[in-house]
């Protein structure tokens, strides 16, 4: 299952917009596959990955703007084919960049231009170390727009594109935590320290589908659930995931005071939960229910 999240950038989340549910016939590992092949001259619809796109896709299209989209997504994401669906449908991405891809006329690459680029700012945020500790980082931001190309084996296929790449490093070395290094690639304008900062926030919203898939595999047991056939477990999960969509705003708030279910579920959602999980009493269940 790829499902794309739908959240406002006040952090309200608003449903799914796209899901994409598949079946591998046979098993393909990546690192055997790359002893044979080049991933790369491989066209995307042959690829699993296509899924991006068709998200990307579908997505847009039932939220009928694709001006005001912004398709955020992790280094798996970092598609080269996916750049210029966005800018075909005139939609925006904003990526975690993994691969450092031809630059400018093609005799270097994004990292070396961006070796070149002066630190323009610093921006201070809170963090978590792996014990669960508030910690504090600066990141060093830099900046630029670049001329990026596509893979050599898909040059004539793709248009070459002017993109800006972000770079947020952390300054020194933590303790009890992996140092922070973002590098991020946008179609969005970005020409000050103000700008920088607002796409990295942004993408700091991409968590919302972690958490989303965390409670369907972890809360849901969707994966322990043995139905018969394909379809019947999609329906389930289609089920979860439309009820998911409307609690994911208290994720982030694990000390929040309690509050009434009727914020989050219908009365007829709250009827089916209470006929399915019988862990109250029938007279506790007269009461006002929480979440």
């Amino acid at each position: 299952m790829h499902s794309s999240l739908a959240v406002t950038i006040e952090v309200v989340p608003l449903g799914l917009a796209a899901v994409k549910f598949w079946t591998r016939k046979k098993s393909k590992r990546t690192a055997a596959l790359k002893k044979k092949i080049n991933p790369t001259r491989i066209p995307i619809e042959k690829k699993e990955s296509v899924r991006w796109l068709e998200n990307l896709k579908q997505s847009t299209q039932l939220l009928d703007h694709p001006g005001r989209c912004i398709h955020i997504g992790d280094r798996e994401s970092d598609l080269y084919e996916l750049f210029c669906a966005a800018q075909e449908i005139g939609t925006h991405f904003l990526i975690r960049t993994c691969v450092d891809r031809l630059a400018g006329d093609g005799d270097h690459t994004i990292a070396d231009e961006m070796d070149e680029v002066a630190v323009k700012g610093l921006h201070r945020i809170e963090v978590r170390d792996s014990h669960g500790d508030p910690d504090q980082a600066v990141l060093e931001i830099r900046y630029r727009k670049i001329r990026v190309l596509p893979p050599i084996g898909k040059l004539k296929r793709y248009p070459a594109l002017t993109l800006t790449v972000i770079h947020a490093e952390e300054r020194g070395t933590p303790k009890n935590r992996k140092k922070i290094d973002w590098k991020l690639i946008t179609d969005l304008p970005v020409s000050s320290r103000t700008d920088a900062i607002e796409k990295l926030e942004w993408y700091s919203l991409r968590w919302k589908i972690e958490v989303f898939h965390k409670i369907l595999k972890s809360g849901c047991k969707a994966e322990e659930s043995k139905l018969r056939t394909a379809q019947r477990l999609t329906n389930l999960i289609s089920l979860f995931s439309i009820e998911l969509a409307g609690l994911l705003d208290d994720d982030a708030q694990p000390f929040r005071p309690r509050r009434a279910a009727t914020l989050a579920l219908t009365a007829t959602e709250i009827g089916v939960l209470d006929g399915l999980v019988n862990d109250k009493p029938k007279q506790a269940r007269k009461r006002s229910r929480t979440i």
